[in-house]
């Protein structure tokens, strides 16, 4: 029997891997030639099979020329006159697309015929339209004194190169973005910090520009009309330390760190929110609210509620009405002392949960009915 073969994959996180890539790509050389005939119906008679050419002329390499058989190139089309356009290098393989149409004097186009593609290769270098124009439709077009027989045969040729496929090399390799990594390190060795902050004894040192550029708050306090006369050490009350640490960690790194536990998580999500809806940053707002969405739970839902009112997230609120509403919860969550902070805090929320269970029995009640 046989066995599987493990590997197990490295991957360097500060690095991009160096991708290869290949392109395939097709050249063409486009020209037009046009050969002029004169007096058309001197050459009628000329006899089958039997062609005038016009000069050599090159595209994209090779020499050609247009070839007019005034009486038809077979017996077959004996009543037609034809048109081919000929390889005088005489190569193998030389890929062209092309048209051969006739034109008045003027300019007038008198025929239509579409784009041929063709491979010229041995033992026929021509290719082109046996049928190309009716001899008595020509004839009778050459009668006119003004014409007297006059007509230019225009070739319009693309010669298409063998597709040529080769690797594309990216000799430089980019790394992954260090702004983030580069601005905490500044922050937790403390360079160039100007400011420090104490909350509840803990000092912690940050930067008074990079705070001002992410918080409005902080523009007012640190360089405002009324910023703080002692900005060396400002005092930082209401917000516990590991709080605060976490709300610096977010203005230096646009991120929000996962301690793992749910529970502690939760409290700390809300006490963060109430930090950034303090000190204007919204985003970090929507972020807590986001995870507090995400960890509603029987024991934190009413306080989560509140805090949900007073700082205006709507999607919050409403999450957590959903769940005290449903699989009934309620009765549990009412026994919490959570909801005798509610109760105290946001009297006005039991309306709006009261209204919600209405909504659910009268549902229910006109299931039950049906």
């Amino acid at each position: 029997m046989a066995k599987a073969n493990n590997s197990t994959a490295v991957v360097n996180h500060g690095h991009i891997p160096p991708a290869t890539s290949s392109i395939c790509s097709t050249e063409s050389f486009t020209g037009v030639h046009d050969f002029e005939v004169a007096s058309y119906p001197l050459l009628h008679g000329l006899g089958v099979g039997k062609y005038i050419s016009s000069c050599v002329f090159s595209v994209g390499g090779y020499d050609w020329t247009i070839q007019f058989y005034p009486d038809g190139e077979s017996v077959k089309y004996a009543g037609k006159t034809s048109a081919f356009l000929y390889c005088v290098s005489q190569q193998e393989g030389v890929r062209a697309k092309f048209t051969l149409n006739m034109l008045k004097k003027e300019g007038k186009v008198l025929t239509r015929h579409g784009s041929v593609n063709h491979t010229f290769s041995p033992p026929s270098y021509d290719y082109g339209y046996p049928k190309f124009v009716e001899k008595s439709r020509l004839l009778k077009s050459s009668s006119s004194k003004a014409n007297n027989g006059y007509f230019i045969i225009r070739c319009v040729l693309t010669v298409i190169r063998e597709p040529r496929t080769e690797v594309k090399r990216n000799l430089l390799v980019v790394s992954q973005p260090s702004l983030q990594s580069h601005l905490q390190q500044m922050w937790k060795e403390g360079q160039g910090a100007d400011v420090t902050f104490s909350v509840s004894g803990q000092l912690f040192s940050a930067h008074r520009c990079f705070l001002a550029a992410r918080s409005p708050v902080f523009k007012a306090e640190l360089f405002g009309p009324m910023k703080e006369s002692a900005t060396e050490n400002i005092k930082i009350y209401d917000i516990e330390p590991p709080i605060f640490e976490a709300l610096l960690h977010f203005i230096y790194t646009d991120s929000v760190l996962d301690d793992g536990d749910n529970k502690d998580e939760t409290e700390k999500m809300q006490h963060l929110l109430v930090a950034a809806d303090r000190y204007g940053l919204e985003r970090l707002r929507i972020m807590c609210e986001s995870r507090l969405c995400d960890s509603i739970g029987v024991e934190t839902v009413a306080t989560t509620l509140v805090l949900a009112e007073q700082h205006h997230c709507g999607d919050l609120k409403k999450a957590c009405i959903e769940f005290m509403t449903s699989q009934n919860r309620l009765g549990n969550i009412v026994a919490t002392d959570g909801f005798k902070h509610l109760m105290a805090s946001c009297p006005l929320l039991t309306k709006d949960i009261l209204d919600k269970v209405s909504c659910v029995l009268n549902g229910k009640s006109r299931l039950s009915r049906n």
